[in-house]
């Protein structure tokens, strides 16, 4: 097959979305780090150029990433449900997705440019709050305020680390353990008894604590008009 025939045959049975995905799950297991045009041009078994056709640069790449991220976040509220348990649902889902997606709480925070998804989340979430007496100015701030509270649980669970490999974090979060049970105990007494809590995490816990407590707080915000 002649160079330019080949190089058709690769656009055409490569399509954007596989191309998403493979960088979706290279992104989670080793880091955003570890994406270049020619490490998932390999990982695909076709040739860089191939992947121009459908992403010009990395930048674009990480882009379409971003509005993967966001088209698995469920915006279908439930219309009977009162708005701080709407809320409660659209918070939740971006902790699944997140959670699920190592490298995506990086990516956000990155700032790659907002899709059609990204908005209607946004949209969504807006709306909720606009249900639950907040002014747009009020429902701006807590939308935010939502989004890096779902970022914050995901990056502050021990061991959080998508460049990291289990062994790997589980060995750091061994070392902090000891670190802590070895400090002198008649200066640190309660840090030597939470030393394995500290150094671990009971992940349920850990997120329906910070849900529970971000929803309480905008009840409360509410509340008080």
């Amino acid at each position: 097959m002649a160079p330019t025939q080949a190089r058709e045959a690769e656009k055409t049975r490569l399509t954007k979305q596989a191309v998403v995905e493979r960088a979706l799950a290279l992104g989670d297991a080793e880091g955003l780090e570890a994406l270049t045009i020619r490490r998932i041009a390999t990982e695909l078994g076709v040739t860089p150029m191939a992947l121009y056709w459908h992403f010009r640069n990395k930048e674009e790449l990480l882009g379409g990433l971003g509005e993967q991220i966001w088209t698995e976040f469920d915006t279908d509220v439930d219309d009977s449900a009162s708005w701080d348990m709407q809320l409660r649902g659209l918070l939740e889902s971006l902790v699944h997705v997140l959670r699920a997606h190592p490298c995506a709480s990086q990516l956000i925070l990155q700032g790659e440019k907002e899709g059609d998804a990204a908005l209607l989340a946004t949209e969504t979430a807006l709306a909720v709050l606009r249900r639950g007496g907040f002014s747009i100015e009020r429902a701006a701030e807590i939308t935010r305020s939502a989004l890096f509270t779902g970022i914050m649980l995901v990056m502050s669970e021990p061991g959080y680390d998508p460049a990291m490999s289990a062994v790997d974090k589980a060995e750091e979060q061994r070392k902090h353990h000891v670190r802590l049970a070895l400090l002198p105990p008649d200066r640190y007494p309660c840090l030597v008894a939470a030393a394995l809590p500290l150094s671990s995490c009971d992940p349920e816990f850990h997120y329906k604590f910070g849900v529970d407590l971000f929803i309480a707080g905008v009840k409360a915000l509410a509340a008080e008009h």
